[in-house]
């Protein structure tokens, strides 16, 4: 078969949002030949991330990766979107990191001869954030940091404060793909990033009350209520926000804890002290690594309590996701623990979603794993637990949840 018949071929379309499947075939193989199937991207930090399959063409000289099985490499079987979740850094310990969401994320795809090596066809996917019409305003509002990302279209739309992880700077990924869909987010920083302390000696909730306020002022911004999500660390900050602050109607958590961790938090005349982590339960891994996941004891024992948000305060709607895997800490104990409370107190507006396998950064779909990555609050690199698979398709999941909680809670007129 002349290599010139040969085509890889990216469907619907070489141009995709992120958290869009898009369809990989091979066309003009000769049949029933091997033939690999390779990935690769190159992020905001020049890290190359690669994965690799191994099919074998069907009488008609296709490979149709939503049919066709792989055989060997990243993954095995059936897997229409293996060679973007498989995707897997070079360096290793290391988050994909996109910075600048105005431009897409490119993944260029191979295909070679499975015998030889030899480079049959190329293609590439540009894995885009914004669509067509929406605004990125960054914004020195106040005290307020961050970027605001408004839908096209005549609004009003419902409002979302997005925060990340603990870390500090912007992660504007998750904002923007989610302003896509008909909201008005605002990702918010709170450290390290612009004119914010590097390293504060506290957390501010006037700060983000800040926020909240400016973001339910802004014309394009439908009331009366807003959304928060969160993951890790900053989950404790909206629950705080849930709890102590007005115009708060839906709060998703994401692998989170329910009580105040790392920082000392301020509200006024309150303190919540960090939750004191327990040395001794920190472990190690086989390889080395600190694994963390017992690390911090129950928020409702003892002393400890001083550190508990007390949700039972929030009139809003939750939806707490736990990963059980996560080694960062454990999620399902706390997620329950808060339902537990909420429950306790004659609440019913909660519902508590948990992933088998899955590790503690869930992000948006078809974001690669991340497996093990320095933590900035334990000095070190740490285990993140999960496993590749079970992780992306719990990405998957969430982020249809997320939807559809924020679209119940917040009433969204839009698609």
């Amino acid at each position: 078969m002349a290599q010139s018949q040969i085509r890889l071929k990216i469907l619907p379309s070489v141009r995709s949002f992120f958290d869009k499947m898009v369809r990989v075939k091979v066309e003009g193989l000769t049949p029933h030949k091997p033939v690999e199937l390779r990935s690769r991207l190159v992020d905001d930090k020049g890290v190359t991330f690669k994965a690799s399959a191994l099919y074998k063409a069907d009488e008609s000289g296709q490979v149709d990766v939503f049919r066709t099985p792989s055989l060997g490499g990243s993954y095995t079987g059936v897997e229409p979107m293996g060679l973007f979740w498989a995707l897997a850094p070079d360096a290793p310990h290391t988050k994909l990191m996109k910075k600048d969401v105005l431009s897409p994320t490119r993944v260029a795809l191979e295909a070679l001869n499975g015998e030889t090596g030899e480079v049959l066809a190329s293609e590439s996917n540009e894995r885009g954030y914004m669509i067509e019409g929406m605004k990125r305003i960054p914004l020195q509002e106040g005290r307020i940091r961050g970027v605001l990302f408004i839908p096209p279209g005549n609004g009003p739309f419902p409002g979302i404060v997005d925060l990340y992880t603990f870390g500090g700077g912007l992660t504007e990924p998750r904002s923007s793909l989610l302003a896509s869909k008909g909201f008005v987010v605002l990702a918010l920083a709170y450290f390290r990033y612009q004119d914010l302390p590097k390293t504060p000696k506290n957390l501010d909730l006037e700060y983000f009350e800040e926020a909240v306020t400016y973001l339910r002022k802004r014309p394009e911004v439908k009331g009366p209520g807003i959304g928060v999500i969160s993951i890790s660390h900053s989950g404790a900050l909206a629950l705080s926000m849930s709890s102590f602050l007005s115009g708060i109607s839906a709060t998703v958590c994401i692998n989170a804890c329910n009580a105040n961790t790392v920082l000392p938090l301020h509200y006024k005349d309150i303190v919540f002290p960090p939750l004191p982590p327990v040395m001794e339960n920190v472990k190690f891994t086989e390889s080395g690594l600190v694994d963390i996941r017992d690390a911090l004891p129950d928020p409702t024992k003892g002393k400890n309590r001083a550190s508990l948000i007390p949700i039972e305060r929030a009139t809003c709607h939750f939806l707490f996701a736990a990963s059980e895997d996560d080694h960062n800490w454990n999620s399902t104990f706390f997620a329950t623990q808060a339902a537990e409370i909420l429950k306790k107190h004659g609440k019913k507006s909660y519902e508590v979603v948990t992933y088998p396998k899955a590790g503690h950064f869930l992000d948006v779909p078809y974001m690669p794993y991340c497996s093990s990555g320095f933590h900035p609050a334990v000095g070190s690199v740490v285990v993140f637990g999960g496993e590749p698979k079970a992780h992306s398709e719990a990405q998957l999941d969430l982020w249809e949840r997320v939807q559809e909680f924020f679209k119940t809670h917040l009433g969204n007129k839009s698609t």
